[in-house]
């Protein structure tokens, strides 16, 4: 059986080992647990991005760099960007990367991705999957300015089953380095949360593969969301494998990419200042600008959405 949980250890344990090359600080807390800093006391690096964000996949993905160029971007513009490629990605997608535990411990909040999730299994999305992993050991990524205490540690521990000691946490804010990657790793496992808005079998995608602009790091947090979401939204581009009918993709494809959202064409920071909640913002928004599904059972391919150079050119300004 895979474990996430073990996977992804792994690439905290090396992410610590090499803690001042990566730019980030180790804590030992009194309870044995491991809280790895990786941008809130210090500045992190590309590199400490990447592994936070293979952490994030359960060790299930790769995530690397690379320069995306769009047409009609005058001046040679071009854009840093991230790439991920996804093994198991109902599991190391949605079991795992899925930013779905919110964390809250009297003045501590974060927003919780990661295999850790596996284990304790207690958000509604759950019920769409049959993975669940079987750890000594949970580790959760966490999106917040706070370091995580023994009170944050003993909370996760109690939901996984496991020792306080074998609690291994890493945090970034969203305006940093390692934020900015992190999300933009992100860009197939936003395709696969809308296929599961859109009722399609998650467990169909054998594999994925994507493209994301990198978002410049921006001067608060807030800021920092609108940035990381308009490279997803209007630069994502993702690419999946799946085993179904023609039938299912052809009913759903046009609705997938982000366009078929009410909210799209509006800058993310925009939207959420209109709203002043998160959770109004239409959620079929939620999904890269452009996606190809390739039905291996036939040999189809299927393709919906595009970039949208102006926003990205808005988004680099």
């Amino acid at each position: 059986m895979i474990s996430i949980n073990e996977r992804a250890a792994e690439i905290l344990r090396r992410m610590a080992s090499q803690a001042e090359v990566l730019g980030v600080a180790v804590h030992h807390l009194s309870n044995g647990a491991t809280v790895i800093d990786a941008g809130i006391a210090v500045p992190g690096s590309l590199a400490a991005g990447k592994l936070f964000a293979e952490a994030c996949l359960g060790g299930l993905g790769e995530v690397g760099f690379t320069r995306l160029s769009f047409p009609g971007m005058e001046g040679g513009l071009w854009l840093p960007g991230v790439s991920v490629r996804v093994e198991h990605p109902a599991i190391a997608c949605m079991a795992s990367q899925y930013a779905g535990w919110s964390i809250k411990r009297d003045k501590f909040f974060a927003m919780g991705s990661g295999p850790a999730r596996a284990l304790y299994a207690g958000e509604e999305l759950f019920q769409r999957l049959s993975y669940r992993d079987q750890a000594q050991v949970a580790v959760l990524l966490l999106e917040g300015r706070k370091l995580p205490d023994e009170e944050v540690v003993a909370y996760v521990a109690s939901k996984c089953g496991v020792d306080e000691s074998q609690v291994l946490l890493a945090i970034a804010p969203t305006a940093s380095l390692v934020g900015s990657v992190q999300v933009a790793a992100r860009v197939v496992e936003t395709g696969l949360h809308k296929l599961i808005e859109l009722d399609f079998d998650v467990e169909q995608v054998v594999a994925g593969f994507g493209t994301c602009p990198l978002a410049p790091v921006a001067a608060d947090d807030l800021r920092a969301i609108g940035l990381s979401n308009d490279a997803v939204l209007y630069g994502g581009q993702a690419y999946y494998a799946v085993q179904t009918s023609d039938e299912e993709l052809e009913a759903i494809i046009e609705r997938i990419p982000s366009s078929a959202s009410r909210d799209y064409g509006t800058p993310f920071y925009e939207l959420f200042q209109r709203y002043g909640d998160f959770y109004q913002i239409d959620p079929l928004l939620f999904s890269p600008a452009e996606v190809t599904f390739n039905n291996i059972a036939t040999g189809r391919t299927f393709h919906a959405g595009g970039v949208n150079v102006e926003l990205l050119r808005q988004m680099m300004a």
